[in-house]
């Protein structure tokens, strides 16, 4: 029995993403958490972990691992995204995350946490943003191009049918097909693109792995990576313990049946589970 990872080819971009990668939530979205931080980078490392998301939005996050990553960035696809709307701003936040993180290119740069179609014809627009991306790309700070959204399923289809992506990061949870789902809407369209489905809020941010729920441990991601064309799941982690936890998970990772993927979403279609979307 390997004690790799297990991976997914992460679309067109041809990276063997692991199944559980680690995100720029838990302690690295934290200010003064250097020990602590520096423990779970770390720990994500040894264990394997191959994709590693971040952005400027999440306090220390790009300096934890810039301080941290060294000699190892190169084992490892690195992800960061620009909130910026126009060509001249995501330029400029760009030169600061690539100084934070020491290092002279992105693997992944996304359009972070697209909300309304303004935001689309802003970036689409002719000082937009996605000049910035596209620029990034050719002079090669940036290898591949991606997009994340957490609200509208239908504003991120609109920007995605502006532009062929490599990837589009999404919450994909066991809520979801119940309220705006990306699942239903977003999903079928990046695979008929070719583009890359990166899961999050695999554990609505915690609450999913409370005790009492009608889950068992690690189901909450074993659902996320159970769905038709998820190539992996970003989980933001708070200490080694939880690395080790998400990473054993993904170890001895089984799809789970159709059967229990419908019964687990019937459980959440009750309105009082509303906020675990």
């Amino acid at each position: 029995m390997t004690n790799k990872l297990p991976t997914r080819i992460l679309g067109k971009t041809a990276h063997h993403a692991t199944l559980f990668s680690l995100g720029g939530e838990g302690v690295l979205r934290t200010f003064g958490q250097e020990a602590a931080a520096r423990k779970v980078i770390e720990r994500a490392l040894d264990l394997g972990v191959n994709y590693f998301d971040s952005a400027p939005a999440y306090a220390g996050c790009l300096d934890y691992l810039g301080a941290n990553l060294g000699e190892r960035r190169k084992d490892i696809f690195l992800a960061s995204k620009t909130a910026e709307r126009s060509r001249a701003g995501s330029l400029r936040v760009l030169d600061d995350t690539l100084r934070r993180l020491r290092t002279d290119h992105l693997d992944l740069w996304q359009l972070h946490d697209i909300r309304t179609r303004a935001e689309v014809r802003e970036i689409f627009s002719d000082r937009g943003a996605i000049h910035a991306l596209l620029e990034a790309r050719a002079d090669g700070r940036v290898r591949h191009l991606g997009l994340t959204g957490h609200h509208d399923p239908a504003v991120l289809l609109d920007a995605m049918s502006c532009f062929d992506f490599d990837t589009v990061l999404i919450p994909l949870n066991c809520a979801d097909v119940h309220r705006m789902s990306f699942l239903r809407d977003v999903v079928p369209v990046a695979r008929a693109k070719g583009t890359a489905v990166i899961a999050m809020k695999t554990y609505s941010g915690g609450l999913l792995a409370l005790p009492g729920l009608p889950l068992a441990a690690g189901e909450a991601l074993r659902y996320a990576l159970s769905l038709d064309g998820v190539s992996c799941a970003i989980v933001g982690c708070r200490t080694p313990e939880e690395v080790e936890q998400n990473a054993g998970a993904v170890r001895q990772f089984v799809p789970l049946e159709a059967a229990r993927r419908a019964e687990i979403e019937n459980i959440f279609s009750d309105p009082r589970w509303t906020p675990y979307k």
